[in-house]
């Protein structure tokens, strides 16, 4: 692939870096915890996912609620009484047992065991960082996909991913609201996807947050999207279709597979019934 690996000892996460130097060194950890030792970086690492995952979970999850989502859908008779509650309530309930792998997977990476790396050496930036996103995100979608469409299996479905089909008329709230173990398999992908392949640190992180903010627009009721890419990603559309006719629209971002595997159902909203109108209908 081109691309040196940086050693073990140079690997050391960014956010981990940051929170030890500023909190976890002066104020918690003992003297005698040295900064590489896997116990005190794995704590490290599940606090800050637990924090800052619901941290961000609920900062843009509220944003999107109260500038994008469409708030007539609050009328939809499939809508839960006190929804948005249940919703946050399942997602904060989920984020410690999700944390725990979560953290082991980031911990694997910051002790060296994966193929991230920190420069892009002699290669050409802008090319490389090009061919790192697209990978990413062409490989988590496919693995999405599949994960996804796994856990609508009956014989797992009840057990795992009902939970996150209980919000039949999502907010952006219920972006994150799933089982843990549901919730876990779903992300695995953007975690092994540097075990196999060459990954810039930066845009690692960058991913991460991204995933987070398209995971939350997806279940924003709000189907912009602009006509030339209306064939290929899958949008807000794409999934609110998902939740209501429950074995259509599995993909993550595109809707490659769904059109390859014939899962694919053209959204409601593009053929002019997004279902705000049905609230409208009642209430006229």
């Amino acid at each position: 692939d081109g691309l040196p690996l940086v050693p073990d000892e140079e690997k050391m996460d960014i956010v981990l870096d940051f929170t030890d130097e500023h909190f976890f060194t002066p104020y918690v950890y003992p003297r005698t915890w040295a900064e590489d030792y896997w116990l005190r970086q794995f704590l490290t690492l599940y606090v800050v996912v637990l924090l800052g995952g619901i941290l961000l979970y609920l900062s843009v999850a509220t944003f999107s609620y109260v500038f994008v989502y469409d708030r007539r859908l609050l009328r939809h008779p499939h809508f839960l009484k006190n929804q948005v509650w249940l919703e946050i309530k399942c997602t904060v309930g989920s984020t410690p047992l999700m944390g725990l792998p979560t953290a082991a997977m980031f911990l694997l990476e910051v002790q060296g065991y994966s193929r991230l790396y920190d420069s892009f050496g002699d290669s050409n930036s802008l090319v490389v960082s090009f061919r790192d996103i697209a990978g990413f995100l062409f490989f988590t979608d496919m693995a999405i996909y599949w994960i996804h469409r796994g856990l609508h299996h009956r014989s797992v479905y009840k057990y795992l991913h009902k939970v996150h089909h209980k919000w039949k008329v999502p907010t952006p709230f219920a972006s994150h609201a799933f089982h843990p173990v549901d919730g876990f398999l779903q992300s695995w992908p953007y975690h092994i996807y540097p075990f196999l392949f060459p990954l810039h640190k930066l845009i690692y992180l960058g991913m991460f947050v991204f995933v987070n903010f398209w995971t939350v627009s997806i279940h924003d009721a709000n189907y912009s999207v602009p006509d030339f890419l209306k064939p290929f990603i899958n949008g807000s559309a794409h999934h609110t279709d998902h939740h209501t006719y429950f074995d259509y629209n599995y993909g993550q971002y595109f809707t490659l597979w769904d059109k390859l595997e014939k899962t694919f159902r053209e959204p409601s909203a593009f053929r002019g019934k997004p279902l705000a109108d049905e609230v409208s209908e009642k209430h006229e």
